[in-house]
């Protein structure tokens, strides 16, 4: 089970205020309660109203997905839109708002959901990648869609330590050093100034998630 919830209004109006053709994303997978195709009409109504508020004029086109973090159907499902698009906003958790910016880097993809709980799943021979740590302030929208909670061995929130070397990781030079990763996407999409932003350090009272029945 995936838990979120939304993003206040205008901290989402925050993030798509450069762009005009908004294409949101609804997702019919895990999350709890449901984010489909209902969630994101809702959504859109909600934005253009606001950004009306604001004097800005968005066209929204909005869809749903089977299941946001798989590559082969989100990749299927989406590309028909993609062209239409300058930004993408993503209803689904954090692991689907990495899995749409992966497959479509020059396209900036926001979350609309904050991630607060993800529940575990054994495949037997196979591997799973965290790629969501449900931190429940999600920063995706501001390092290209790339998660520096859980791609950076130390979880930085600011920037590179200085160990990497020829874009590994010092801890593992096996694996690709997340902030390297970041700047490479942000360079793509001629967003660098968002690697001048200061991020303070992680409120883990965020995280939490408490469910009664």
């Amino acid at each position: 089970m995936i838990v979120t919830t939304p993003k206040p209004l205008d901290e989402v109006l925050d993030l798509i205020a450069p762009y005009s053709n908004i294409l949101i994303v609804g997702c019919d997978g895990c999350t709890t309660p449901p984010r489909g195709l209902r969630e994101a009409k809702t959504l859109s109504q909600l934005l253009e109203l606001g950004g009306k508020l604001r004097n800005k004029e968005f066209a929204f086109e909005v869809t749903t997905t089977t299941k946001q973090c798989d590559v082969y159907l989100t990749a299927s499902t989406l590309k028909p839109q993609m062209s239409r698009a300058t930004a993408v906003l993503s209803l689904a958790c954090g692991a689907g708002v990495q899995t749409i910016a992966g497959i479509f880097p020059e396209i900036p993809v926001f979350p609309a959901q904050n991630t607060h709980f993800i529940g575990t799943e054994e495949r037997e021979g196979g591997t799973l990648e965290q790629r969501c740590a449900a931190c429940g302030d999600c920063l995706l929208g501001e390092t290209g869609g790339i998660c520096p909670v859980t791609r950076c061995t130390k979880g930085l929130l600011n920037g590179p330590c200085g160990g990497s070397k020829e874009g590994k990781c010092e801890v593992d030079d096996e694996k690709d050093c997340a902030w390297n990763l970041i700047y490479e996407r942000l360079e793509e999409q001629g967003k660098l100034v968002l690697l001048k932003v200061y991020r303070p350090a992680r409120d883990y009272q965020k995280s939490g998630w408490r469910i009664t029945t």
